[in-house]
């Protein structure tokens, strides 16, 4: 009996701090609509940037196509795993028509043949493919030759992202460098090109 008056006193108590928290009075009600809002702002802000996200990838899918666009580099990976954190506007890959660059550079001392502390290489892109997989996933791949390249240049894009790798993978060694980044338009980006070989 002690018990099943212990328990309908909790009850009653907790249903007593549900009807508190918003009470049937214009403030409960201005209360629970304030929190509905809030709700609803969330997920406005969700499908706000999932729209957002969208463009930036059609745009980036655009860029490719028309085969005039630039992955601004933040991360460059190099063979067994060793990698760096660089500068967006001196690390990248970029194509204009059938012109291709690869430039890297790193903050050193060392100015590096393309004056910047680094490479710059330019070749003309051919085997030029792009395909779109099940899951809407773009790969877009070219060979690269040039007087300092012999290269194939394999670009991977999540669908809904312009978020982006490029894998560089030489023809005459096993030098692999992978360069991740975002992919702008050319008409967008804002990069600084040294001096190419």
């Amino acid at each position: 009996m002690k018990g099943l008056i212990i328990f309908s006193l909790i009850l009653f108590m907790s249903a007593c701090s549900t009807t508190s928290q918003y009470p049937n009075t214009p403030e409960g009600m201005a209360q629970r609509a304030e929190n509905e809002l809030k709700k609803m702002d969330k997920e406005t802000k969700k499908a706000a940037q999932a729209a957002y996200d969208q463009a930036l990838f059609n745009q980036a899918v655009a860029a490719l196509e028309a085969r005039e666009f630039v992955l601004e580099a933040d991360r460059v990976d190099f063979k067994r795993g060793r990698f760096a954190y660089v500068n967006l506007s001196t690390n990248f890959v970029s194509m204009h028509g059938n012109k291709a660059t690869i430039q890297f550079a790193f903050n050193s001392p060392y100015a590096g043949p393309n004056g910047i502390g680094g490479l710059t290489v330019d070749g003309t892109a051919s085997n030029v493919k792009m395909n779109t997989d099940s899951k809407g996933n773009v790969t877009f791949s070219m060979m690269v030759q040039g007087v300092g390249v012999s290269a194939n240049v394999t670009l991977r894009m999540i669908k809904d992202t312009n978020r982006c790798t490029a894998i560089v993978t030489p023809n005459f060694n096993s030098n692999r460098t992978t360069f991740t980044g975002i992919l702008y338009p050319e008409s967008e980006s804002n990069v600084f090109k040294g001096r190419s070989l």
